[in-house]
């Protein structure tokens, strides 16, 4: 399975918060940014962390994808 997270950058705009908002509030590393830019998995304490800043539950910003190899 993979992770997307159009889900989180759709609630950023919806939001007009940028990604470097999140950054600072968050504490976040520039390169767990990166891995969320990418769709690349990231720890539940990433997620939870970003959650409580934007007051949303996890799945309101990812979701997974079934692979070709999965299906």
């Amino acid at each position: 399975m993979n992770v997307t997270y159009k889900k989180l950058w759709k609630l950023l705009i919806d939001k007009q918060i940028t990604a470097a908002d999140i950054r600072r509030a968050t504490e976040l590393s520039s390169c767990t940014m990166s891995k969320l830019r990418h769709d690349e998995p990231v720890s539940i304490t990433v997620l939870l962390k970003v959650a409580a800043v934007l007051d949303c539950d996890i799945s309101d910003m990812c979701e997974f994808e079934k692979s070709s190899v999965d299906r």
